[in-house]
């Protein structure tokens, strides 16, 4: 008679060019705006495994109107003996440095963070992110949608206080640790983005929004006139086809490549870069379609189509011609 030798079979081997550490992120605004202040700030640290290794968290004076204060619970009150955000930026970057930043819509924690360290006259000592989302759509996790409630239930983590900076890093947390080692044992590579800090507050002499809620000329690039889209608009995105040259796209909300940058992209496709929303609008790209802005509110009135980013980047890659042509 043969010996029985079935033994359990050997966890799968951690994925050598995942990162060695990560620092979840959750920070609370007084909006969505370039110009709106961060006003507290969460940090969990994570080791390579997703393990919790500390976790870190401050209130912020903004030094202006806290905002949505039925969000977020922060009264100006609350507010007005908190530190300023110099006053917690080293704290700040030595909970980030050496880490990939991990954030639910990461380009919006990213694009804030990286925006108040500029006023700062600072750098964030951040190299890469993870988006969350992003995370959830390569595992293909069968979620109805991208809320952190709906992935933190995926996972059967407790959410206590949502829109509370600290329990919002918790919960991240908490949901990125079995989506980690899910990817690891798929062999599924990282979502990993680059994160390129910002300096456009650094030469301006206004810090934060007064109450004009003006900035000095540094703050904003000048807009730049477009020729007219040669080609004619063929009507809406239709999912799992290509774009195609003349359709009308706007986009709504931060993005990870510059914006400039984005619209030249998409201008040199052949597409027509709108500045509005109509329903003659083909197409809109955002990297938050919950955000709530009226570029996302008109969209769902309209029925017009939404894709993040990332989708709209494979689809430039291949853009069909003009009807026609």
């Amino acid at each position: 008679m043969l010996e029985d030798r079935t033994t359990a079979a050997p966890p799968a081997p951690w994925p050598a060019a995942y990162p060695e550490g990560y620092a979840v992120v959750d920070v609370e605004t007084t909006g969505l705006s370039r110009d709106d202040r961060i006003i507290s700030a969460a940090v969990y640290r994570l080791d390579g495994r997703g393990e919790v290794e500390d976790h870190w968290y401050t209130l912020v004076n903004p030094q202006r109107d806290p905002g949505p204060v039925w969000i977020h619970g922060l009264t100006s009150s609350m507010l007005q003996g908190a530190p300023l955000f110099q006053d917690v930026a080293e704290e700040f970057a030595a909970r980030l440095d050496g880490r990939v930043l991990v954030a639910h819509n990461a380009v919006f924690d990213w694009s804030m963070i990286a925006r108040e360290y500029a006023r700062a006259e600072r750098e964030a000592p951040v190299r890469q992110r993870l988006c969350t989302i992003a995370l959830s759509k390569e595992l293909g996790l069968p979620l109805p949608n991208h809320k952190l409630e709906t992935l933190a239930a995926h996972f059967g983590v407790v959410q206590q206080r949502a829109h509370h900076a600290l329990d919002d890093a918790r919960v991240l947390a908490e949901a990125f640790r079995p989506s980690l080692h899910a990817a690891a044992r798929g062999g599924v590579r990282l979502p990993l983005l680059e994160c390129r800090p910002l300096t456009e507050w650094i030469s301006s002499p206004t810090i934060g929004r007064q109450s004009s809620g003006s900035y000095g000329a540094a703050s904003w690039r000048p807009s730049r006139k477009r020729p007219a889209c040669p080609y004619p608009n063929p009507g809406r995105y239709e999912e799992g086809r290509p774009l195609r040259q003349g359709m009308r796209v706007a986009f709504s909300g931060d993005t990870s490549t510059e914006r400039e940058l984005l619209e030249d992209r998409a201008v040199e496709a052949g597409l027509h870069v709108a500045t509005s929303l109509s329903r003659l609008t083909s197409l809109l790209v955002t990297n938050d379609p919950d955000s709530g802005t009226s570029k996302t509110v008109k969209a769902r009135q309209y029925g017009t189509p939404m894709i993040d980013e990332a989708a709209f980047g494979q689809l430039l890659r291949d853009v069909a011609p003009a009807s026609g042509e």
